[in-house]
């Protein structure tokens, strides 16, 4: 076509206007509304259960949220900066460098800006990001399989056995709302901003590396795809330059933590040594094998039905053929959680952010048309959640 064919050419309609990113924020958190709400619910109850619970015994519902276990390492941390060492009757070593800082830096900032005590900072990020996680998860549920999945899916996550840990000022709310919106934008193409939400992660929990390896391995998988059909390398490497940005960027702020601890303590592997004090150190599932051995059988046998459970979950979500990000990130999570030497009891609470793995479940409710059949089930399971909640907040142990 000739220049002046260009210049001469008839005008089509005027391109229309991207729409802002005010009106559409709005609209997407209008289609998330029913899974806040339900999530919402079924939080407020277990808070209540657990408040009556605490009130008839005469214990402080607040300090059991706020005032116990990990929760006063992070306000350590956020009043004084890095540096507490306590020693065990043992002789064991616990070093406060085993806590990432995105955490007790929000509590900090929050309590200075605020009339909040760290403790009600930690609290407000707690709950603020419940609720952002689980507008991620339902983004995930309803970008796979519709909104009504969306919506059990985020449910589910909030009836969790041990779903009473997001009320608490722990990390799991904030690590999982940042990796199902990372997950999210992997899903939607947005790679810059996964990277960019796994770096925050990696600030949040070592449990990062979960969410890492799936943008890694998503990225490998798709480029070897490409260059397998026939594609010429270097047109793939351009095509794919934000997503190879994308992955190049999300593993930088666990690696920044790490290397933090490192020039601190001066041993390249300090950070591992500091978990290894904490008897986090990954054994390949021995410790868990010791512990089943060591139960009573009936309880053993409860523990192996539980964990047999956990892996038909794995098996229905690859038939289910999620998406491979999901896929990876779920059973990394699962993996992680399994293969450690630390506490048993914390095991189930550091499998939480593993949400997918609710996926199956949520679209077998989802298949039951029935409204009142679905609210049902999402009720019992919410009671249940909030008894046990209870029952644990109110104990001696860590969750």
């Amino acid at each position: 076509m000739s220049d002046h064919q260009l210049r001469t050419r008839t005008p089509g309609p005027p391109a229309p206007h991207p729409r802002a990113p005010g009106p559409r924020a709005t609209a997407a958190l209008r289609a998330a509304a029913p899974a806040l709400a339900v999530y919402a619910a079924v939080r407020a109850l277990g808070l209540l259960v657990f408040w009556g619970a605490a009130r008839s015994s005469g214990k402080d519902p607040l300090a059991r949220l706020s005032g116990r276990w990990d929760s006063v390492w992070y306000q350590r941390i956020a009043e004084d900066g890095y540096g507490y060492t306590a020693t065990l009757p043992d002789g064991a070593l616990h070093s406060d460098l085993a806590f990432f800082p995105l955490l007790p830096a929000l509590e900090r900032g929050i309590s200075e800006v605020t009339p909040l005590t760290l403790g009600g900072a930690g609290l407000l990020v707690a709950w603020t990001a419940g609720l952002l996680a689980a507008w991620g998860i339902f983004a995930v549920g309803a970008h796979l399989h519709g909104r009504r999945t969306g919506v059990v899916l985020a449910a589910l996550w909030g009836v969790y056995p041990t779903a009473f840990v997001q009320s608490m000022a722990y990390t799991e709310t904030l690590f999982t709302a940042l990796a199902a919106w990372a997950l999210y934008a992997v899903l939607k193409g947005r790679w810059l901003a996964a990277g960019a939400l796994c770096v925050l992660a990696g600030l949040t929990r070592p449990s990062a590396a979960a969410l890492v390896a799936a943008l890694a391995i998503t990225a490998a998988v798709t480029l070897v795809r490409e260059v397998r059909a026939g594609q010429r390398t270097g047109p793939v490497l351009r095509r794919n330059a934000r997503m190879i940005a994308g992955v190049a960027l999300a593993p930088l702020g666990w690696l920044a933590y790490v290397v933090f601890v490192a020039v601190r303590e001066g041993s390249p592997f300090a950070y591992f040594e500091v978990q290894a004090q904490w008897g986090n150190s990954i054994d390949g599932g021995r410790a868990l094998a010791a512990f089943i051995a060591g139960l009573p059988l009936p309880a053993a046998l409860g523990l192996c039905a539980a964990l047999g459970l956990l892996g038909w979950l794995v098996v229905l979500c690859v038939r289910q053929r999620q998406p491979l990000p999901l896929l990876v990130y779920g059973i990394a999570i699962v993996v992680i959680s399994l293969i450690g030497a630390g506490y048993f009891g914390s095991r189930p609470r550091l499998m939480m952010p593993a949400f997918p793995l609710l996926l199956p479940p949520a679209a077998a409710l989802v298949r039951l048309r029935s409204g009142a059949r679905t609210a049902a089930v999402l009720a019992v399971l919410a009671c249940a959640s909030a008894a046990f909640g209870a029952w644990t907040l109110l104990g001696a142990g860590p969750p």
